[in-house]
């Protein structure tokens, strides 16, 4: 741990690169005894997690923990992304919300989330609300606590979604971008239509044209 622990807020998000399901985004506010904790509980990188372990530590840090989860669902998502058209503003529109919602109820000043695009895109998602907060992004920011506790959690609410769309349209969607993507892709189209995929998929990404 480092000499002296500076409480912040960590950002990260779910679902960017998986064709079905959600796009979540994630922030947790770290001070010096629960970065401890988190340490002790193993939380490190959600991708070096398996999805069970991630749903049981994600109960830890939302207890513990100040945090904002943004869930995009597939529709909302394609309909922010017709309107934005770059996966970077998005991105930073979400990671400023999260930044924001755990603003309104703690006092913090600095910020850190993975580099995905500019800097300056969040701090002007952050900004037309007034927020003076510092803001940092880092390559593989998963190494800093808060920001793997916010991967933690925002993995375990795409877990969880992507569950929750199993059982309405009794289907299995594999994550990423695999070719069982387009095999699933195929099956929900002959179910349940062409026209009805954008309620379960990303529809900027090369496989919705390809199926």
């Amino acid at each position: 741990m480092e000499e002296q622990f500076i409480s912040h807020i960590g950002t990260d998000e779910s679902g960017k690169g998986d064709f079905f399901g959600p796009l979540v985004i994630a922030g947790v506010l770290v001070d010096e005894k629960n970065a401890e904790y988190f340490h002790e509980l193993g939380i490190k990188d959600s991708k070096k997690l398996t999805d069970k372990k991630m749903l049981s530590l994600s109960v830890e840090i939302k207890k513990r923990a100040p945090h904002s989860i943004i869930a995009i669902s597939n529709s909302k998502y394609n309909e922010l992304y017709a309107n934005i058209k770059n996966l970077n503003k998005l991105l930073a529109w979400g990671h400023a919300r999260a930044i924001e919602n755990i603003l309104n109820s703690s006092t913090c000043e600095y910020a850190l989330s993975d580099k995905f695009g500019d800097e300056g895109l969040i701090k002007s998602a952050l900004m037309k609300n007034g927020r003076s907060i510092r803001l940092e992004q880092m390559c593989k920011a998963e190494s800093d606590i808060a920001v793997a506790a916010a991967s933690v959690i925002a993995r375990a609410a795409f877990v969880q979604k992507m569950q929750a769309m199993e059982q309405t349209y009794g289907i299995k969607f594999p994550k990423g971008c695999s070719g069982l993507v387009k095999t699933a892709a195929s099956e929900f189209i002959q179910k349940y239509g062409k026209e009805r995929l954008k309620e379960v998929c990303k529809a900027h990404f090369r496989t919705f044209n390809e199926v």
